[in-house]
C-alpha cells in the first residue's frame, strides 16, 4: 500500500503542477481535464478545461492534484484543499481501511467502481482529515 498527497486548486492546478514539475523534474504519469471525462459528469461549460486529475512522480512518491468544481462539493478554501490518498492492493483491503478510517467521520463518496478503472471512495475522518481510497481494479 502507498500513501500520497492529493492537492486541490481553484482553477490553477495546471500552473501549480508546472511549477512543481520545474522544481522536481520528471514527466506526468497522467494529466486530464474535466472535458475529457464522461459526458454525464455535469460539469459547467466554463470548467471543462480545468484539471480533473494530474499525477507527478517525485522520488518514490507521487504528488497528485485536481481543480475543484462547485458541481462536486463545497468551494475551494485553505484547509479543504488536500487529502491523503491511500492505494490499497486489494478490494478487500480497501473496504476494510475505508470502514476503519470513515468510522465516526463522514463518507463523502461511497466506494464504487469508477470510469478511470479504480475502486474509489472518499471520506473525512473524525478528526476532519479528508481521505481518498483508490484501488486499481484494472490489474485484478
Amino acid at each position: 500500500m502507498t500513501l500520497s498527497i492529493y492537492l486541490n486548486f481553484n482553477g490553477n492546478c495546471r500552473q501549480a503542477f508546472e511549477f512543481y514539475r520545474s522544481a522536481f523534474g520528471g514527466d506526468y504519469i497522467t494529466i486530464s481535464t474535466f472535458g475529457e471525462g464522461p459526458d454525464d459528469m455535469g460539469m459547467p461549460e466554463d470548467e471543462l478545461d480545468r484539471i480533473m486529475h494530474v499525477s507527478l512522480p517525485i522520488g518514490d512518491s507521487v504528488l497528485m492534484g485536481s481543480d475543484t468544481s462547485a458541481a462536486f462539493g463545497p468551494p475551494h478554501q485553505a484547509g479543504n484543499n488536500f487529502s491523503v490518498s491511500c492505494h490499497p492492493k486489494s478490494r478487500e483491503e480497501t473496504e476494510r481501511l475505508f470502514a476503519a478510517i470513515s468510522a465516526g467521520g463522514t463518507v463523502t463518496m461511497p466506494l464504487d467502481d469508477m470510469f478511470w478503472g479504480s475502486y474509489f471512495g472518499a471520506c473525512v475522518d473524525k478528526f476532519g482529515i479528508p481521505w481518498q481510497f483508490n484501488h486499481d481494479i484494472q490489474h485484478e
